[in-house]
């Protein structure tokens, strides 16, 4: 009896599995299964049963002459299984069978599955009974024009609803706020003020201190043509002041404040944190949104002056060294161009910029799904809805405060 039995170290109170071939009978290819077949055991390769079956099938039977009317060719005798010596199993034995059977069908060879465990045959029954996954056709046509457009109308209101939602619970949770009665920590509204407040000057600085050089150097190109150099100041503050410094600071904490809301409050989905927060009662819009949106309005002003004194400044370095203009003919030019109408209009678009920020961080961080990408898309999402609708806000506030006269 030929016998396969892989090397192993286990228990003392367990017996390896291994598997053999039988008795070389003329009717069946009888295949012996033995010990524990389990998964904490060490389990026979399947080639070494490809290697027992090949071995029954290149032999003739035993046979005596009796029984020689009775030859049955090796390529019709079934395989079959011989579990007297079968101690336990689980799982592993039925992907070793289901194996087996796969072995058979290349070999054309039948497999009885008679003498195994009646728990093990139903196993294989529902293994077999499974019905294999379509195959998908690399050429199939996605859907048609019209379904794309029904297909995104139906996102864009469901996303309609979500936002609407989203505020309507916003709105509730600011009357809380005003009320006294909002459920949040005060001191993880300071930290938040901090890391949106401070910890963004040095790339405020860096990028407005550019700018501010950039429309200098472009106004100074322009004007010089007709000899009126001195009205860049005009330009540089009057930009700056009016939409360039409340858009840098807007689009800065776009990419750094609001992607940061995204992914933690994201990551806390994932973590079925906030689903603990409900659990005990304590609302979400409140406890996690409300001190960002806070902490945005209130900041978002204050960086935006920072932002302008720093895009004049970058004006006045273009126009004083490239323009030739003096330090204070510069400066008294600035003061009579900017108007506290110019710098109001300047601080309020800042504040709608500072609360869409902090909305859309916030908004694509609670719609967050329960995996890894799906905090990346919430984050990507959040910045691009950000700056999208910093951008409209611009150009609504623009018609606005045009139609009002506070651009005058």
């Amino acid at each position: 009896m030929d016998a396969v039995t892989p090397p192993a170290s286990v228990e003392p109170e367990l017996r390896p599995p291994s598997i053999a071939l039988g008795e070389d009978r003329p009717e069946a290819i009888e295949l012996r299964l033995a010990g524990h077949w389990r998964l904490d055991q060490r389990i026979p390769p399947l080639s070494d049963a490809a290697a027992l079956i090949d071995r029954a099938l290149a032999r003739s039977p035993t046979q005596t002459s009796d029984h020689a009317s009775d030859q049955t060719p090796d390529q019709d005798r079934p395989l079959r299984f011989e579990t007297s010596e079968l101690l336990d199993w689980d799982s592993a034995l039925v992907t070793f069978v289901a194996g087996i059977d796969r072995l058979c069908h290349a070999r054309a060879l039948q497999c009885d599955h008679d003498a195994l465990p009646h728990g093990l045959r139903r196993l294989l029954e529902m293994a077999r009974n499974i019905p294999p996954a379509p195959e998908q056709e690399t050429h199939d046509r996605g859907p048609g024009f019209v379904t794309r457009i029904g297909l995104d109308l139906a996102d864009l209101v469901r996303s309609t609803g979500e936002i609407m939602a989203f505020f309507g619970e916003g709105a509730i949770a600011v009357r809380h706020f005003l009320a006294g009665r909002a459920r949040y920590r005060k001191s993880e509204l300071w930290v938040i003020i901090q890391e949106s407040g401070a910890d963004a000057l040095p790339i405020i600085s860096l990028v407005s201190f550019l700018v501010g050089m950039i429309l200098g150097y472009i106004g100074d190109q322009q004007l010089a043509q007709f000899g009126a150099r001195i009205f860049v100041a005009d330009l540089v503050g009057l930009a700056t002041v009016i939409q360039m410094g409340a858009l840098i600071t807007g689009i800065v904490l776009a990419g750094r404040t609001g992607a940061a809301f995204a992914a933690r409050i994201g990551t806390m989905q994932v973590n079925e944190e906030i689903d603990a927060l409900r659990t005990f009662g304590i609302p979400p819009m409140e406890f996690l949104v409300l001190p960002r949106m806070l902490a945005l309005i209130l900041m978002t002003p204050l960086l935006t002056l920072y932002a302008d004194l720093l895009g004049i400044l970058g004006g006045l370095f273009v126009g004083t060294v490239v323009g030739g203009v003096s330090l204070t003919a510069y400066l008294i030019q600035t003061q009579a161009a900017i108007g506290w109408n110019h710098i109001i209009q300047g601080l309020i678009s800042a504040t709608v910029y500072g609360a869409i920020v902090a909305a859309s961080g916030c908004l694509r961080g609670m719609q967050c799904g329960r995996s890894a990408a799906a905090v990346g898309e919430a984050t990507t999402s959040a910045v691009v809805t950000a700056i999208v609708f910093i951008v409209i806000a611009a150009a609504v506030l623009t018609v606005i405060f045009n139609a009002i006269g506070l651009s005058g």
